[in-house]
């Protein structure tokens, strides 16, 4: 997955890497996050690669990016996820306040556990 030069044949591009002591590994991702103070940034269908050039890894990432804010038992629950919880649960607001408090902003476990009550 070199394309730092379109149109150049990527075989070479691997050759000419290694001569200057450059290694690069493609990684089978399927979606990667990158936690900031106040939101996440996800990558969905990512395409990964790990390169280690003089004993110094980078990573190279390109995808469809999403934010999403973050959660944070001091900014409190978003209105997205009680929406979430209340439609996937069939319950009311302050109930699925409460789950997702209770499972600190989990959403999957806040409908199960929910359901389970």
């Amino acid at each position: 997955m070199i394309t730092m030069f379109p149109g150049m044949n990527p075989r070479k591009m691997q050759q000419m890497m290694r001569q200057l002591g450059i290694q690069q590994q493609d990684i089978a991702a399927t979606e990667v996050i990158i936690r900031l103070q106040d939101k996440e940034l996800i990558i969905t269908n990512p395409s990964v690669a790990k390169v280690n050039m003089m004993g110094q890894e980078t990573f190279q990432i390109s995808g469809q990016v999403e934010e999403r804010k973050f959660f944070s038992l001091i900014t409190g629950i978003s209105e997205e996820d009680i929406k979430t919880v209340m439609e996937q649960a069939g319950v009311d607001k302050e109930t699925a306040k409460k789950a997702l408090e209770k499972h600190q902003g989990d959403l999957a476990e806040a409908i199960l556990g929910v359901k389970k009550e």
